[in-house]
């Protein structure tokens, strides 16, 4: 039920998601007096999904808190719920943030290990496409929180990427070792040092994001969302830069035409739609998070998202990497005293 355009545009994200990943099935939670006519009878999607009514929404205004207080009923927490119980792998949502991450933490709990989830998506770049992580979920960071993002993003990389080795960056106010505060210092020094199997490269800085040059860029909450802000807003204005542009003279409007091609393939290319489904790491289930504004184009990758770490075990991949850390670092602890 979360969206701008929910349910059609749920339900239609999962009819295109079905035709993609023919061997998907779909628990729907939402009222079913809307959201059964949206499904044809002896279609795809009515032999392969089941509607489990829940008679409240989580509005897209309410406070985190106050969802926590008021959930039993709604959508949102039902569908969080099943991924506990174990009849859904996963779970996608395009509704409020705040309180899907609020429950997710509250009903899932954090893997052993992790003391703060983080949210993570993708970014194009000229060399194809990065992870960034934390892009909001936390304000504040640690050195521990960075190094776990660090081992949670090259896990991301690995299963939903395909990347067989993904390098890791820490986003900095520039390479040199000397600079940044000392909690990313601190970060630096663990993943220098550490023996687990992460390609870790130092420092990064914001134009290195757009160039590629590492596959995993780690940052806190704060610094990710107004990159990735300030990346979208970007984006907008040089769309709405060519749109004037080509519009401003005849001979602009004859350059459109032969230019149209190449345009479109820059269109697919920075597309949002492509790079939607935010995951949120470090819980005890999978939990992918749309934007609330796509349409089902974009839902439909969320679902691929989560589709991709369910099948690759990611949960058990973090379970694992986090393990082999904590264990390294108390080993250390052990040998220093």
């Amino acid at each position: 039920m979360g969206g701008d355009k929910a349910p059609e545009m749920v339900i239609r994200g999962a009819e295109i998601a079905l035709e993609r990943l023919p061997d998907l099935r779909f628990l729907i939670f939402g009222r079913e007096d809307e959201i059964a006519p949206l499904i044809p009878k002896n279609s795809a999607l009515s032999k392969a999904a089941e509607i489990r009514h829940a008679p409240d929404v989580v509005s897209a205004d309410v406070k985190p808190s106050v969802a926590l207080r008021n959930s039993r009923d709604t959508s949102m927490r039902q569908a969080i719920e099943a991924v506990r119980d174990g009849s859904a792998a996963g779970m996608v949502s395009a509704g409020n943030t705040g309180a899907l991450m609020a429950l997710s933490k509250v009903v899932l709990r954090t893997v052993p290990g992790i003391d703060r989830p983080a949210i993570a998506s993708f970014f194009p770049t000229r060399r194809g496409e990065s992870v960034m992580l934390d892009l909001g979920a936390n304000i504040d960071c640690d050195a521990a929180n960075l190094v776990q993002f660090a081992i949670m993003g090259d896990v991301f990389a690995r299963a939903v990427l395909g990347m067989p080795k993904p390098t890791i960056g820490l986003l900095n106010v520039g390479a040199e070792d000397q600079k940044g505060h000392e909690h990313i210092r601190s970060a630096a020094a663990i993943l220098r040092a550490t023996t687990l199997p992460l390609d870790f490269r130092g420092f990064i800085e914001g134009d290195d994001i757009g160039a590629g040059t590492v596959d995993v860029i780690v940052t806190d909450g704060f610094t990710g969302n107004v990159a990735l802000k300030t990346a979208e807003g970007m984006a907008k204005l040089v769309t709405t830069f060519l749109r004037e542009s080509f519009k401003s003279s005849l001979m602009a409007r004859i350059g459109y035409v032969m230019s149209r091609t190449a345009l479109k393939r820059l269109s697919q290319r920075v597309d949002p739609r492509r790079y939607n489904g935010a995951m949120f790491l470090g819980l005890n289930g999978i939990v992918v998070k749309s934007h609330g504004g796509t349409d089902e184009f974009g839902f439909a990758n969320a679902i691929g998202v989560a589709a991709d770490l369910c099948r690759q075990g990611f949960i058990d991949r973090i379970r694992d990497e986090i393990g082999n850390l904590t264990r390294e670092l108390n080993e250390k602890k052990a040998a220093a005293i």
